[in-house]
């Protein structure tokens, strides 16, 4: 039980809740993916990263979704 209110802590500490109301699909899924991104970088920093390795890290990461990303697949799977 201690570890899920541990773990409950650590989101409510790192993870930004992002509003719904009044915003399109696309500003919607932009305004989840900053906010996660800028959480993300939080949760380095904290962590001591430097901002050149968050930055290595995190285009890093973001290349790699962009280049798996086959939309072809995607569309089948729906």
């Amino acid at each position: 039980m201690t570890e899920k209110h541990d773990e409950l802590s650590n989101n409510d500490l790192f993870v930004t809740e992002f509003p719904k109301k009044g915003l399109g699909i696309v500003d919607y899924l932009q305004g989840r993916v900053h906010f996660a991104l800028l959480d993300q970088m939080k949760l380095m920093s904290t962590s001591g990263m430097s901002q050149e390795k968050i930055r290595e890290e995190i285009i890093a990461n973001v290349n790699e979704i962009i280049e798996n990303f086959d939309p072809e697949k995607e569309s089948k799977s729906h």
